[in-house]
């Protein structure tokens, strides 16, 4: 089994669209990245921590690959906009791939690249890759949110 963290903005439809791919064995959503020790959702949410929300995803990686776990995180935010997905804003939203190998940060990196030659998006990409740190989980009722609070995401 493998691990793979990624930041992409509210990590409630972020969670439930890793969670539906094949070989995706487990998520949770927490924060990662920051300064503060165990943080609680609040004081995230205050942007003096550090934290970035994320999804850490446990996957099989026979079946899925850590570049196509990538596919799935250029398609499910926009990595062009710094500190924001849609109306949420702060670093806690940042595009953000916690590398937990090297070989995840060159293929992280070179997927960047990758996605900046391709013209894909109309700014330039400004996903940080970070060298994977202590992963705080966040509170239970963020987990699985979607699922406990019928919402209806639609998967990539």
């Amino acid at each position: 089994m493998a691990v793979a963290t990624f930041g992409a903005g509210c990590f409630w439809g972020v969670e439930d669209m890793f969670s539906k791919l094949e070989g995706v064995i487990g998520t949770s959503v927490g924060y990662q990245g920051g300064h503060t020790q165990n943080p609680t959702y609040e004081e995230v949410c205050t942007d003096t921590t550090g934290h970035a929300e994320v999804v850490r995803i446990e996957f099989e990686a026979s079946l899925i690959t850590f570049g196509e776990l990538l596919n799935a995180f250029w398609n499910c935010h926009n990595p062009t906009t710094l500190n924001q997905q849609g109306a949420d804003r702060g670093s806690q939203y940042r595009s953000v791939i916690f590398a937990e190998t090297d070989i995840q940060k060159e293929i992280a990196e070179k997927s960047i690249a990758n996605m900046d030659a391709s013209g894909r998006f109309q700014a330039p990409v400004v996903t940080t890759v970070e060298t994977s740190g202590e992963f705080y989980i966040a509170e239970e009722y963020h987990q699985k949110y979607f699922i406990k609070n019928g919402v209806n995401a639609c998967a990539i």
